[in-house]
């Protein structure tokens, strides 16, 4: 008998078909097994069923303003972001009660912390929550205040952390452009140095009347007035009255009858007033916002003087603008500067509290660039954007800082290749926290390695609503508290040598100059001053 043809010869199976397995979705619709909620029968008769869910493993997208806040972390007897979004998911039913104020238990993560007073527009936190029955964000949002709100959730795998998967990090600060002139804002030093002088820095005019002042130099604080001083012949506009941002406004001054403005970017002032004597000085109290630190100060002589159209700087002085703008030249600077930052350096000066052998204060930046202007209610903001995988509490501020007294010319360039050596210690200027925001989080390795199975964690699905909060919330809040607390314009006072002595300090001296270092004074100019070589 043929082998072929032989009862014995094993029969050929065919080969099962491969089965695919689904994408676990953010959508609580899904038909597979491990999404079927289990059910609890008291009674096989009775058609009572109470469905008890299963915990899921998700990432959370939110944005949130920060103003109010003590930062994202939470901390016991302080107002936090962690805070009321963990009460929030208890109240929404995402966490049980035996776990409520316990993040630990529901496995809590969160992709960045950010400091006291900063927003966010791109925050992932992660954990296992309860998202059944449907209506999960919607519940939470309406337990949330409106400066935080969820976008939405992804399912993950049951081991994603959104710290140790976020592979890099983008911030944004928004700085004013008047912020980067160096005659803008001049430091108190200057101010005090200038008066009784021929070029007398009379008030400056874009600050609030809160925090630190100039003696002698920024008048009281008073509602939105006008008011005659009968002793010393004066005619002075009051903090708060604010001019349009391309200069100043074009005013109309009736003593007797008011005040009328408009928004010509002009300023043409007439005072009548037939008993005032010679020599009335007009001027803008400090509160008085204009494009780029314009003020005026005028003398009055005679019944009635017209006075034509007139930009005058920060010293009083008549002339046809201060001309700073952050045009390609002023940006190709900048830029230049703030690509110092980018690589890896020991950041231990940019930071409090960490040492310079502590290996946590080696960072890696991967870009700094400061190419966009964008105005926010009247006021011009140069986009400020650093990438990197991590940052330290203030270092993102402390860069900026320095850039910025870099630009105005209170310390050399080579100050910053000077502060990341291990071996100094130096002072750095901390710019305001009301500019600084979290954009968003980067998941690169994760989703390259899970995108068939799982969503991928992005925010491209919420671009739309995360720059309708960053407008709303976020933005107009940076623009607000520099019109109204002028956060920016006090903090440039603050960039003196008493302040800050170590902004002084080009580095090591050059042989044969006998010890001298060099220092820029507080116009900007390089000027030797003599002393002996210490460490710093």
């Amino acid at each position: 008998m043929d082998s072929t043809t032989s009862p014995s010869s094993p029969k050929q199976e065919p080969e099962p078909e491969p089965v695919f397995k689904k994408l676990k979705m953010s959508t609580t619709t899904t038909t597979s097994d491990d999404d079927e909620p289990t059910t609890t029968i008291t009674d096989p008769s009775s058609t009572d069923r109470k469905p008890r869910y299963k915990r899921r493993k998700i990432a959370i997208f939110l944005a949130y303003c920060g103003v109010g806040y003590q930062g994202m972390q939470k901390n016991p007897g302080a107002k936090t972001i962690e805070g009321d979004l963990e009460e929030a998911l208890y109240l929404a039913g995402g966490v049980p009660e035996h776990d409520r104020g316990k993040p630990k238990r529901f496995d809590w993560a969160r992709s960045a912390r950010t400091d006291k007073g900063v927003s966010a527009v791109g925050q992932v936190v992660s954990g296992r929550f309860y998202i059944d029955p449907p209506g999960f964000i919607d519940r939470l949002n309406s337990i949330l205040p409106n400066q935080i709100r969820i976008f939405g959730f992804k399912r993950t795998t049951s081991s994603f952390n959104a710290k140790k998967f976020c592979d890099r990090r983008r911030y944004v600060y928004l700085i004013p452009v008047f912020a980067l002139d160096c005659n803008s804002h001049p430091d108190r030093e200057s101010v005090l140095a200038s008066l009784g002088s021929e070029n007398e820095l009379v008030k400056c005019l874009e600050c609030s009347e809160r925090g630190r002042k100039v003696a002698g130099a920024m008048g009281k604080h008073n509602n939105n007035a006008w008011k005659v001083d009968d002793n010393e012949s004066k005619v002075e506009l009051e903090s708060g009255d604010c001019l349009n941002n391309n200069g100043s406004s074009e005013i109309i001054v009736e003593i007797e009858s008011g005040v009328s403005l408009n928004n010509n970017g002009i300023v043409a002032m007439e005072v009548k007033e037939e008993n005032l004597s010679n020599e009335i000085k007009v001027e803008l109290e400090s509160g008085v916002s204009s494009n780029n630190d314009d003020i005026v100060a005028m003398e009055v002589k005679d019944e009635k003087v017209g006075l034509d159209s007139v930009n005058v700087d920060e010293k009083g002085l008549s002339k046809k603008g201060s001309g700073f703008c952050y045009g390609e030249q002023e940006k190709e600077r900048f830029n230049r500067i703030l690509n110092s930052y980018v690589g890896t350096h020991n950041f231990h000066n940019f930071t409090t509290r960490i040492k310079a052998e502590d290996p946590s204060a080696i960072r890696y930046i991967i870009s700094f660039t400061a190419n966009t202007v964008v105005t926010v209610d009247g006021i011009d903001f140069v986009k400020c954007e650093v990438v990197g995988q991590s940052f330290m509490l203030h270092q993102i501020r402390k860069l900026i800082g320095l850039a910025v007294a870099i630009m105005r010319n209170c310390a050399p360039e080579s100050l910053i290749e000077y502060a990341l050596q291990k071996d100094v210690n130096i002072n750095v200027p901390t710019a305001p926290e009301v500019g600084l925001f979290l954009d968003e989080c980067f998941f690169t390795s994760y989703n390259q390695k899970w995108k068939d199975t799982h969503e991928e964690i992005s925010m491209e699905a919420y671009a739309e609503q995360a720059e309708d909060f960053k407008m709303k919330q976020v933005y107009s809040h940076i623009a607000s508290m520099e019109q109204k607390e002028g956060s920016v314009a006090i903090w440039l006072h603050s960039l003196n040598y008493r302040n800050y002595p170590d902004l002084s300090y080009v580095g090591d001296t050059t042989p044969g100059n006998n010890g001298e270092k060099v220092h820029i004074d507080s116009i900007g100019e390089q000027v030797l001053a003599v002393e002996k070589s210490s460490t710093l």
